[in-house]
Parts: C-alpha cells; structure tokens; sequence
C-alpha cells in the first residue's frame, strides 16, 4: 500500500484576508470594534440617528481607505520596519575614546 503525504503548501506564508496582510487584519479588526463601541457610546448620549449614522459611516469608511492603502503601501511587515527605522539616529556622536578603549583590555586594565 502506498503511503500519501500531505503537502503543507505556503505553511511560512503570512495570513491573507481579501487583500490584508498580516497585522492590518488586526488593525482593522480594532478600528472596527472602536467604531461600535463609539457609536453605542454616542447613541446611549442620545444623539440623533440622522446625524450619528453619517458621521459613523464616513469614518468607517475612512478607515477602511487607510488601511488598505497601508497594507499596500508597506505589505506584511514593512510598516513596523518603516516605524522603526524612523527611530534610528542620523548619527552617533562621541566626545571621547574612553568608551572603547575600555571595552578590550584598555588603559584601566579592566575587559
């Protein structure tokens, strides 16, 4: 009898749902639970559905706009990328060599 194996295909490949990527699901998924929550919040506070409605739908939509153009500006892990290389300095700048003079069997006899 002939052994069948079952191929994992695209097991290393990131989650994909109609076109996001990764953890854009995810930020959408929070900018969608905030929105019913700030329009339960807003309806409890008795503002008029005639104005609640738009407002909520226009921002809803904006946030659909935003991350799917993010998703497709960065892909899966190029905003966190982007994010952090924002945080990196420009350059580095030293008064003095005593810090790595130290670090191998320096002047101090310490390392």
């Amino acid at each position: 009898m002939a052994n069948v194996y079952q191929i994992n295909k695209g097991v290393s490949r990131p989650i994909e749902f109609k076109g996001l990527k990764g953890v854009y699901i995810g930020v959408l998924a929070a900018g969608l639970v905030f929105l019913l929550v700030g329009f339960a919040v807003l309806y409890i506070l008795r503002v008029p559905l005639l104005i609640l409605v738009p407002v909520v739908a226009f921002v809803g939509a904006g946030l659909f706009i935003s991350v799917f153009r993010l998703s497709a500006r960065f892909g899966v892990h190029g905003l966190g990328k982007f994010l952090a290389r924002r945080s990196v300095p420009g350059y580095i700048r030293f008064n003095s060599r005593r810090l790595f003079v130290c670090l191998k069997g320096g002047r101090d006899g310490r390392g």
